[in-house]
């Protein structure tokens, strides 16, 4: 594994020969003095609530894994409800005091300095907590936001299995032990190969691993010979990589290749101290560096907001929700504030308030349904909270209003309480209107570099009910006046600061039938499209086709998991994940020429060619709990969406069982036409011959954010939270492509 190179490793403590994953993500992240990471270790008695009656008391305690939550009960009759568990990557927030409206209803009866909320990605429900003491509540809410961003090592993935499998806890691994430990990690290994790894481990030859033997082995285990192939390739003398070799691979990648780069990746990867001192990088070294984020296939550059925020907003692709505050089906599903906090940590620009009379005040929920309803003023509250805080750009309040005069005025009234200065209630300026302003002009209105503006569109339920407005509310519409959509009329200048909603089957009917009209008309105005009444299921309609077309505010249910969000989350993965992501240049004149339903020699019309190789994976997981004694049998799509002549699948071969380290080696060729608007999409399934395949894991990014060279993809569960460390091995090569007189496509690189 070291060749002959002197490796002088980092060791990890051990307790009874079993190094402690505990212990190891200590090492590995740097907190090994972190007191809120002890407390969360050491475990802590709480009460969880649900109502002023239902109150229980909980023992919640961090695993050795540094990721498991383990939530137990005082109940011992049924031990499988008495026991639960979440992963710190589930958790999208943790709210500390009384903030959730379980816990606000109870604030008079609860200390709020002992109170938080974990609030989870997807439709799991939040869990609310008194904490004993206050002390204890603060290093929750510390330790749990902490963890939130330590990455899970695949050296601390393995060590955890390895714990779990050793039966009779005596810190040694028997043969048999190592056997349950492949069915645990996904790994179906013959008898022979099995049987050859424990005897190559086993220095001592006494049928049992321990100390070293152990970290030899899960070396071993780890080894990833394509990484080695790729090492060799480039390493002058087959043990290390020089700075020389490093930087012609760094060349190769399509990266900075300077000599300050190379010497920073050694300084940064490279554990041996023999090496670094000498600016040489080992396998190991290597590996760390090809499994680091900053060797991902996403660009790291797009992590931050690079992009112009300075034109008009009818520019921008902006991210947007349909009944945001449902967190199921349309008919009977809950409505919750806790639907608001996952749609704007998700960097969701346009959320919708669907506004009702209530028994006093206004409500929020589903009209004409079963659905709960939640108090708008406290909607409102948690807005003015969150609403900020993955993204300082404006934030669009679609509120479809069925109510009263008077409770309109009401509203108007909450409005102006509840968000203050943060409500955009006036034009920035006195000057006649030409265009939008830009995100960054509403952005920085005031000091605190916020701004709501409201959309505001009247819907009554009945026609002979009184359709007045308020006037205190439809004053605070500024920027996004709702009108009814009548027709594309290229000779009448309409105000920029129209809007119109389009359902999903009209937008449809209008891209393929005025395509280019519906372009030009989105360069200037903006439009909201939303999915169909009849999706009760809360489905949702693929929304590449509206962004085909500049449609800005393509509205989707946030909580439902499935394809079509997985795309709207690669969508606006780049440019900080801020909500905003500026159209192509081609998309934004008033006389453009680009047409979504015949994209050839026109606008945007690029040709290109997107080679990717699909190597390997890693350390996949299990499907469900159902099948934790099966192995996976996994395969690889790899999809393109963009305009229509762009979408394409493909697919490799199914390695049977082997979810730990399967290696396909298989090269797809996409024929881009559009590439600006191209979204690609990797996504693994295990193989079931009786029943559809069960979804292991994707990962979506714009083409244009996507890096060429040997990268790995870190997968994504379905709800988007991290998979780590899962990953996908590939080669990307993107190549600019031309057109022959006879109409056939190549690349530049035939012509010679």
């Amino acid at each position: 594994w070291s060749r002959d190179v002197p490796i002088k490793t980092r060791r990890s403590p051990a307790k009874n020969g079993v190094p402690q994953s505990s212990d190891l993500l200590m090492n590995s992240t740097g907190v090994q003095d972190d007191e809120d990471v002890k407390m969360m270790l050491q475990g802590s008695s709480m009460t969880k609530v649900r109502s002023p009656r239902w109150k229980r008391k909980r023992m919640l305690k961090l695993m050795n894994d540094g990721v498991t939550v383990w939530c137990e009960s005082n109940k011992a009759t049924n031990k499988a409800k008495s026991q639960q568990s979440f992963s710190v990557m589930e958790v999208e927030c943790v709210q500390e005091g009384c903030k959730s409206e379980t816990l606000r209803n109870l604030a008079i009866s609860l200390p709020e300095e002992q109170c938080l909320t974990i609030v989870f990605k997807g439709g799991r429900k939040s869990l609310d907590l008194q904490c004993d003491t206050k002390e204890e509540a603060k290093h929750w809410v510390r330790g749990l936001f902490f963890n939130l961003f330590i990455p899970l090592t695949a050296l601390i993935w393995i060590y955890g299995y390895l714990k779990q499998a050793d039966m009779n806890h005596d810190g040694k691994m028997s043969y048999e032990e190592v056997q349950t430990l492949f069915k645990m990690i996904n790994i179906d290994l013959s008898e022979e190969n099995a049987a050859g790894l424990f005897k190559k481990c086993d220095k001592s030859a006494d049928g049992r691993l321990e100390h070293e033997e152990i970290e030899l082995f899960c070396r071993e285990l780890l080894r990833r010979p394509e990484l080695d192939a790729v090492f060799q390739q480039y390493s002058a003398n087959g043990y290390v990589l020089s700075t020389v070799d490093l930087r012609e691979f760094l060349k190769d990648q399509g990266e900075d290749h300077t000599l300050i780069h190379a010497e920073s990746l050694i300084l940064t990867y490279e554990l041996n101290e023999w090496a670094q001192k000498n600016q040489f990088m080992t396998p190991n070294g290597f590996t760390m560096y090809m499994l680091s984020k900053e060797n991902d296939v996403y660009n790291p550059e797009h992590d931050r907001v690079y992009q112009d925020m300075s034109r008009p907003l009818s520019h921008y692709f902006i991210s947007s929700s349909h009944n945001t505050y449902l967190t199921k089906d349309q008919l009977i599903g809950e409505s919750s504030i806790d639907a608001y906090i996952r749609a704007l940590s998700q960097g969701c620009r346009c959320v919708e308030l669907d506004c009702w009379d209530g028994e006093k005040d206004p409500v929020i929920y589903h009209g004409h349904t079963l659905t709960s309803k939640v108090p708008f003023s406290e909607v409102l509250k948690v807005i003015a909270e969150y609403a900020f805080r993955t993204s300082p750009y404006p934030l669009i309040l679609s509120l479809e209003t069925h109510c009263c005069v008077e409770q309109q005025t009401i509203m108007a009234q909450q409005l102006h309480s509840i968000l203050g200065d943060k409500l955009l209630n006036k034009p920035l300026n006195d000057k006649p209107l030409q265009c939008l302003p830009s995100p960054e002009a509403l952005m920085c209105l005031n000091p605190g570099n916020h701004c709501l503006q409201l959309y505001l569109h009247f819907v009554f339920a009945f026609p002979q009910r009184d359709c007045k407005l308020s006037p205190e509310l439809s004053d605070l519409v500024v920027y996004t006046h709702s009108v009814a959509f009548k027709q594309f009329d290229p000779c009448a200048k309409k105000p920029p600061n129209e809007i119109s909603s389009f359902s999903e089957s009209d937008a449809l009917k209008l891209i393929k039938e005025s395509g280019k009209l519906f372009v030009r008309h989105n360069s200037v105005q903006l439009s909201r499209i939303y999915p169909s009444g009849q999706r009760v299921q809360s489905s949702n309609y693929n929304p590449q086709d509206m962004w085909n077309a500049g449609c800005q505010m393509v509205a989707l249910n946030f909580q439902t998991q499935c394809e079509e969000m997985d795309l709207n989350k690669g969508r606006f993965l780049p440019n900080g994940r801020c909500g905003y992501l500026l159209k192509p240049s081609f998309m934004c004149q008033p006389d453009s020429e680009f047409n979504p339903e015949n994209t050839g020699g026109g606008p945007g019309h690029n040709p290109t060619l997107l080679t990717i190789k699909v190597i390997s994976a890693q350390q996949l997981p299990k499907p469900d709990k159902v099948k934790l004694n099966s192995i996976v049998d996994p395969l690889v799509w790899v999809q393109t969406y963009g305009a229509s002549i762009d979408n394409n699948t493909k697919k490799t071969h199914r390695i049977g069982n082997n979810g730990f380290n399967p290696r396909w080696d298989c090269t797809f060729k996409f024929q881009l036409h559009v590439p600006e608007l191209v979204l690609v999409r990797f996504k693994v399934e295990d193989h079931d011959y009786a029943t559809k395949n069960d979804f292991l894991g994707q990962f979506t990014l714009p083409f244009t954010s996507m890096r060429t060279g040997y990268r790995h993809v870190h997968l994504l569960q379905a709800d988007g939270s991290s998979m780590s460390p899962s990953s996908l091995f590939i080669h990307v090569k993107i190549t600019p492509s031309y057109s022959s007189p006879a109409g056939q496509v190549g690349t530049h690189s035939d012509r010679k």
